[in-house]
């Protein structure tokens, strides 16, 4: 009896381990914290924002880092672990981190950039977006029409008597100010350094005479500006995607798979749209982030 006894007493606290066992290997892992970060502009605080919620979605704790500052700072901050992604453009990472002369074929730029970062920095580009964030110069519609201005080329008798707003950044950049001018072989009377949020309205009042604008800014068509075109093919492709440290993709490899779900997704004009509901609109970036990726079916 006493042996019964005993055997019952072994097979229940074999079965209590088992159990235990089982509950502990099921358990899952615990995802990383990710730490997202974007440059001080409104489309990369709509596509920062999207990073966010959709990691946050998916059940990473997320700490949003946005409006750091400018492309060097911002790279600086992924390369030293400050972040652990943002969404840079290719043209960007070509010439103004890369240090690499301008290449026309957006696919090249995108491999260039790929195999580059991987191998200097270990940070892995993932897939485009779909829209691309180009430089351009722009100018008042009226003003274009006037003067019979319909590509950048048109400008080289004219610009001398132009003022030309830009931002900080682009005014010393390689793919800026100076390489554009020294391309066309012209140059603006005067430049006049800007916060990109203020650009668009100073060319609309007359402030200035021209702009260095974004491709998919929605300010252009909400404030009838028209881009140049870009005739000798000055301006490198600029098509946006998350760039990610490669030791949080190590540990996650999910991350990559996630966020590769905005692949595609995006077309200038879409991203024009979400960019003036925030500047035009005045709503908040992350309640636009956030409709789109309900939009497109990535959220609830």
């Amino acid at each position: 009896m006493r042996r019964v006894i005993t055997i019952a007493i072994m097979v229940v606290i074999f079965a209590v381990v088992l159990t235990g066992c089982s509950s502990g290997s099921s358990k899952p892992a615990e995802k990383p914290k990710v730490v997202v970060g974007s440059k001080n502009f409104t489309e990369q605080l709509i596509v920062g924002n999207m990073v966010g919620i959709l990691l946050e979605d998916a059940g990473y704790p997320v700490e949003l880092k946005l409006r750091l500052g400018g492309t060097g700072l911002v790279h600086e901050s992924l390369v030293n672990g400050n972040i652990d992604v943002y969404v840079e453009y290719t043209g960007t990472g070509l010439m103004a981190l890369l240090k690499e002369p301008p290449m026309s074929d957006p696919r090249a730029v995108y491999d260039k950039v790929k195999a580059a970062y991987k191998e200097k920095w270990n940070l892995v580009w993932l897939e485009p977006w779909g829209f691309n964030n180009t430089y351009t110069i722009t100018m008042r519609q009226e003003d274009a029409d006037k003067l019979g201005i319909k590509k950048i080329s048109d400008l080289k008798d004219k610009a001398a008597n132009m003022v030309i707003g830009a931002t900080q950044e682009f005014i010393p950049r390689p793919d800026g100010l100076a390489g554009l001018q020294e391309k066309y072989g012209f140059r603006f009377k005067e430049a006049k350094g800007m916060d990109p949020g203020l650009m668009y309205q100073a060319l609309k009042e007359g402030k200035v005479d021209a702009i260095s604008g974004f491709a998919t800014d929605g300010r252009i068509p909400a404030f009838n500006l028209v881009n140049l075109i870009d005739d000798l093919n000055y301006f490198p492709p600029y098509f946006a995607a998350p760039v990610v440290r490669g030791d949080l993709l190590e540990k996650d490899p999910a991350i990559a798979v996630l966020l590769n779900k905005l692949a595609g997704k995006l077309n200038d004009t879409t991203m024009a749209k979400l960019n003036y509901e925030v500047d035009g609109n005045k709503k908040d970036p992350a309640d636009v982030a956030r409709q789109f990726l309900k939009d497109v079916k990535l959220i609830k």
